[in-house]
């Protein structure tokens, strides 16, 4: 794609990027394909290479964002589907993030817009507001029906029936390893995971350590900046993650940075680049390159092989996981050596709609992607579904009397663990 960008432009690290970015795009369409959201509105403004025309004239015009181009990129789920598909090596991850940047400096959204982002923000990514935010939204759920903005009536939806008691696993400590310790990692525990669902990080733990590892929960760990990053707010996404890696620096010698929710590790794995600028620009990448999904750290330590457990399992492959972190096959490699019979949905490539905060924000274009997802897994007659990642579980969890558990959960309960909560009722 040729560009226009002035000199003076090109001086800014962050244009100067988006430029190499926009020049690597040739127009192919193969983007199209694969993108969920071209597939429900069938726009191509919608679709990967119609918003990176919009983030072209936005960024060589040097203009404000407009209410169209802003619609359109706060339409795109940043599933990063493109990303896999594209032949040509478009960075299309780091281009929609300046992208949103942009957006947040420059353009004045309506009022309930700016206030629902701005809770979001506030309270999603601190557990301790966040079981607050869900306790209230159960108390309102009666009079959902009543509120006008189908988004408020999708947070309210989103409360689950019982919230978990708070796991003092989650606390700042370090788990010694079972019999011999063969290595020491760190466990990035999450924000909305702890207040959702606390068997994740219990069920992580108690696998590594079974398996040789001493597991720390660093002091002053806190949310990963994902969340923040997604929407555009900078300073507030790199504050978060700036904490982090002085958490886990601060415990020294670490062979893994372990992450259970996909979504986080994404970023995670991304702090060498959000950073590189940065005097913490050295440290950043140390902590991105001991960082990966526990699936990733699994199969390379080896996971004992077990007998048939005689249940099917679908797995879910979050976007964050397969297009994100291009980790495919590793989960499905465990939970098969775990002893299931595992099966893929159609279009495993596509979203489910959770996207963090997308089903919030976007809720009818989300159901619309959850309603398919769900269809394509209930198709393969499955007895459980696995992901690993906490918003795809409570996405597909809403649409399907199925249950829906973590990967790790099944590998937990497949090598010694406890059976999962969401099973106990199974037949």
């Amino acid at each position: 794609m040729q560009t226009n960008f002035t000199p003076e432009q090109l001086a800014d690290p962050g244009i100067a990027e988006a430029n190499k970015i926009l020049r690597a795009c040739v127009h192919c369409g193969f983007c199209t394909a694969t993108c969920p959201t071209y597939q429900v509105l069938g726009d191509e403004l919608d679709s990967p290479r119609g918003r990176i025309y919009l983030i072209k004239d936005m960024l060589e015009n040097d203009r404000p964002a407009d209410a169209q181009t802003v619609k359109h990129i706060d339409r795109c789920l940043s599933c990063l589907a493109c990303m896999t598909t594209c032949p040509s090596g478009v960075h299309y991850m780091h281009l929609i993030d300046h992208a949103r940047a942009h957006v947040e400096r420059t353009y004045k959204r309506p009022l309930m817009d700016w206030l629902l982002r701005f809770m979001l923000a506030k309270i999603v990514p601190y557990p301790g507001r966040f079981r607050l935010a869900m306790g209230a939204a159960k108390l309102a759920r009666p009079f959902a029906r009543l509120l006008p903005d189908p988004r408020l009536r999708a947070m309210i939806a989103m409360a689950p029936a019982a919230i978990p008691p708070v796991s003092r696993n989650d606390d700042a400590q370090t788990f010694p390893a079972m019999g011999a310790r063969k290595y020491r990692v760190a466990l990035q525990t999450g924000c909305a995971q702890k207040a959702l669902n606390t068997d994740i990080n219990d069920a992580t733990i108690r696998l590594l350590r079974r398996l040789g590892c001493e597991v720390v929960i660093p002091r002053n760990l806190g949310c990963c900046g994902a969340l923040s990053h997604h929407m555009g707010r900078e300073g507030e996404s790199h504050a978060q993650a700036a904490r982090n890696i002085r958490a886990y620096l601060s415990e020294g010698d670490l062979d893994a940075v372990i992450i259970n929710t996909s979504g986080c590790g994404t970023t995670v794995k991304d702090y060498g680049h959000m950073f590189r600028l940065d005097p913490l620009a050295e440290d950043a990448a140390r902590v991105a390159g001991l960082a990966c999904d526990v699936s990733e750290f699994l199969l390379r330590i080896g996971l004992p092989a077990q007998a048939p457990q005689g249940l099917r399992v679908a797995y879910h492959a979050a976007c964050s996981l397969q297009h994100g972190q291009q980790v495919k096959t590793a989960p499905k490699d465990l939970l098969k050596a775990a002893g299931f019979e595992v099966v893929e949905p159609a279009d495993s490539h596509l979203c489910c709609g959770s996207a963090g905060t997308y089903n919030l924000l976007q809720p009818e274009i989300s159901a619309q992607l959850q309603a398919r997802k769900v269809a394509t897994l209930e198709a393969k007659a499955p007895q459980i579904i696995a992901a690993g990642n906490i918003g795809c579980m409570i996405q597909i969890g809403a649409g399907t009397g199925i249950p829906v558990v973590h990967t790790v959960e099944l590998l937990d309960w497949a090598t010694g663990g406890p059976k999962p909560q969401a099973l106990v009722n199974m037949p």
